[in-house]
C-alpha cells in the first residue's frame, strides 16, 4: 500500500461549534497524519472555484453561501491509502446514512451542515490541496 496525501476541510458549522481538535482526533486515531493545516476565511471567488464541479446544481449557490459563512479549516492528511481511508472516517454525506463511528455521524448537523469535505480521488486531492497550500506549508 502506498502513502499518499488527501485534502480535507473543516466545514463552518465545525469551527463554530469548536470541533477542530475533537475531529482532529478522530483522524488521527485512523492512522491519518495532518501534516498541513491553516484555519481560513474562504472568500467568495475561492469557494465558487473550489464548487465549480456543481455549478450547475440548485445547492450551488447555497453551499457557496454556506462555505464563507464562517472560517475553515484546510488540512492536509497523509498515510496509507489515505483518499480512502479518509472517506471511510467521514462517512456518508447524509448523517443520518452515515456509520457509527465516523465523523459525520458523530458531528454532522444535516446533509449540508456535515462537517467536513474530503478529496474523492488522489487526482483531485493534488488539485484541493494546490489551491491552498505550497510545498513548504506542508510538513515532511
Amino acid at each position: 500500500m502506498a502513502t499518499e496525501r488527501t485534502f480535507s476541510i473543516l466545514k463552518p458549522d465545525a469551527t463554530r461549534r469548536n470541533l477542530t481538535g475533537a475531529v482532529n482526533a478522530v483522524i488521527e486515531e485512523a492512522g491519518l497524519r495532518i501534516v498541513g493545516q491553516r484555519r481560513i476565511r474562504l472568500t467568495q471567488e475561492q469557494a465558487e472555484k473550489f464548487y465549480e464541479v456543481h455549478k450547475e446544481r440548485p445547492f450551488f449557490g447555497e453551499l457557496v453561501s454556506f462555505m464563507t459563512s464562517g472560517p475553515v479549516v484546510v488540512q492536509v492528511l497523509e498515510g496509507e491509502n489515505a483518499v480512502a481511508k479518509y472517506r471511510d472516517v467521514m462517512g456518508a454525506t447524509n448523517p443520518a446514512q452515515a456509520a457509527e463511528g465516523t465523523i459525520r455521524k458523530r458531528f454532522a448537523e444535516s446533509v449540508g451542515e456535515n462537517t467536513v469535505h474530503g478529496s474523492d480521488s488522489a487526482e483531485n486531492a493534488k488539485i484541493e490541496i494546490a489551491q491552498f497550500f505550497k510545498d513548504s506549508d506542508i510538513a515532511a
